[in-house]
């Protein structure tokens, strides 16, 4: 294993090449239940879920993006992906989607692009809105700025009227009752809960959608997660099966 593979270390890890990008399955050590979850970006970043979901019997799934902003190619090979990974290893059908920051990016983006695929959402610190990261409606966010117009070509004058952001999807979402956990801290300065996660909070809280929020005090971007993980795969568990 890689160094990114230690996080799963004394599990099965099967690599292989997916439309020409690195891709990784994690195989629980009990016996499967037919649940997987699909780590959207960071693979092995804060993987205490993951671990909790394996000893629960489910498998963990990963397909390497070219960037991390959730562009057209990479939705549709990660499409493709979630269409595929049932068929090879005998799973369901739907996923639960892991999204942490630019995770929760594609998370949402790819669960509206493809709802019949997915059966639930953890998002965590979840990039819901772009002018606010990388765009930094509170703060300049230079580096990042710098990374986003150099992976997708639209700077600051360009995104005013940009109508692809993940706020802009939640209504898919919604009407294909899809239940989220959302995970926030109440600091974070990288991606801010009032300007991100909030939105999410809001539209799902004002049409009735299914969703549960927990918002830790004092916490900035990271750690992700929660002190207890079985919180979130309590949540997943219950939604995998459907």
């Amino acid at each position: 294993m890689d160094k990114k593979d230690l996080a799963f270390s004394g599990y099965e890890c099967i690599s292989f090449d997916f439309l020409g990008k690195e891709a990784k399955v994690i195989k629980p050590n009990c016996a499967p239940n037919g649940s997987w979850a699909l780590k959207t970006e960071y693979f092995g970043a804060f993987p205490e879920v993951e671990l909790e979901l394996l000893e629960r019997g489910f498998h963990i799934a990963y397909i390497k993006n070219e960037n991390r902003w959730a562009e057209e190619y990479d939705l549709a090979r990660k499409e493709a992906f979630v269409r595929y990974i049932p068929t090879r290893f005998g799973l369901r059908e739907r996923c639960v989607l892991v999204g942490m920051s630019c995770g929760g990016l594609y998370a949402v983006k790819l669960a509206a692009r493809a709802p019949e695929l997915v059966s639930a959402l953890y998002l965590d610190a979840p990039v819901i809105d772009l002018m606010s990261c990388p765009f930094g409606l509170t703060g300049e966010l230079s580096s990042i700025i710098d990374e986003y117009v150099r992976c997708t070509g639209r700077g600051r004058e360009q995104m005013k009227d940009y109508t692809d952001h993940p706020y802009n999807k939640l209504d898919i979402l919604t009407d294909n009752g899809l239940p989220v956990i959302l995970v926030a801290g109440d600091s974070d300065t990288t991606v801010p809960y009032g300007e991100n996660g909030r939105l999410l909070a809001e539209h799902y809280e004002r049409v009735g959608g299914t969703i549960e929020v927990h918002i830790k005090k004092g916490c900035e971007h990271h750690p992700h997660g929660l002190p207890d993980p079985k919180i979130i795969a309590d949540f997943l568990e219950r939604y995998s099966r459907t």
